[in-house]
């Protein structure tokens, strides 16, 4: 499994003061190198929003999140918040509490994007059979949260919990970002057109191991997470992209990383037909926010080398996430 879908690098479980004030001077570094004119400005020529960012992921400090969306040229972050620290099945009991990853919580998130107005807004999240979620939901969207995400929890997706959800997305005009892994969270893949033809006017974001593998329609073996080599068109993802108005898809994460550079000629046909359903986010846990060790950092890259044009590349960095997030 890839760390970057959520397992917790070793090297970021503690941060020692030399790794942080490192960090944070590598980050600034990038500022200049990635176009911003100064620090204070966090201006890059061209914007960039970042549907997929956590508070305390992996344990990185919140000074180093900032610098490191500011290196990578990030102009609006969207937060993520985990659900409430519980044992119980949805949970794995309780290893996956934060996401799996020690992502913080609600208000964790909702502080920082309102210590950080200009580049950080929020979601807002909860174990799904959990009492009171969607009152706990609500309550975040009532304060403006943008997105119900990220669910990444062990339930049927069609469950009644889910649909509750669901339901709720669809009073508030807020997507819905779910995490895909076979046999670990969102249970039902297969099935999930159902939900989308129920809750027609609920937007949803697919995310993560499974939603990636199977753009491939020659993906049997839902238990192979990142697949590699040729695509052929068509995958189950494919058909829910292209089949269904309110189904879109989040680049982050190695698994979008490995979907998009394991086939360039589909990746850059892919990019042209779902155009309007794909929007970028990142999903890393780094400190760098730069080069090699920074995933999404790559993923803005390959988004620029596969993109056919200016205009669909503008459309995956900012504009569909604008227009599908209301930012």
């Amino acid at each position: 499994m890839n760390r970057s879908d959520h397992l917790p690098p070793a090297r970021n479980q503690n941060f020692s003061r030399r790794e942080f004030l490192g960090a944070s001077a590598l980050a600034l570094a990038g500022l200049a190198l990635g176009g911003c004119a100064t620090a204070d400005s966090h201006a890059p020529a061209e914007p960039i929003i970042d549907i997929h960012q956590h508070v305390s992921y992996s344990g990185r400090p919140d000074d180093v999140l900032l610098s490191h969306q500011r290196a990578m040229g990030i102009t609006t972050t969207i937060l993520l918040p985990a659900g409430k620290v519980v044992e119980r099945p949805s949970t794995h009991d309780g290893k996956s509490n934060g996401l799996a990853a020690k992502c913080a919580g609600n208000e964790a998130c909702y502080q920082f994007a309102k210590a950080h107005p200009k580049e950080f807004v929020f979601a807002a999240n909860e174990v799904p059979d959990l009492g009171g979620a969607t009152a706990e939901i609500e309550k975040y969207l009532k304060l403006g949260a943008v997105m119900i995400a990220e669910s990444k929890f062990s339930v049927e997706c069609d469950s009644s919990e889910m649909q509750k959800i669901y339901a709720l997305a669809q009073e508030y005009r807020v997507p819905v970002l779910m995490h895909w892994q076979f046999k670990m969270y969102n249970h039902g893949f297969e099935r999930f057109y159902k939900m989308l033809e129920k809750f027609p006017r609920a937007n949803f974001l697919g995310h993560a191991q499974t939603w990636w593998a199977n753009v491939d329609k020659n993906h049997a073996d839902q238990s192979v997470l990142y697949p590699k080599g040729p695509i052929t068109p068509g995958g189950l993802t494919e058909r829910y992209l292209a089949d269904y108005p309110n189904m879109f898809g989040d680049l982050s994460a190695g698994s979008g990383l490995n979907a998009l550079t394991r086939d360039a000629t589909f990746t850059t046909e892919f990019f042209q037909r779902h155009q309007d359903k794909l929007l970028y986010g990142s999903d890393c846990s780094d400190l760098e926010g730069a080069g090699e060790k920074c995933q999404g950092a790559q993923t803005i890259s390959a988004v620029r080398k596969f993109a056919a044009s200016k205009k669909i590349e503008r459309k995956l960095l900012y504009g569909n996430a604008k227009k599908l997030c209301r930012l």
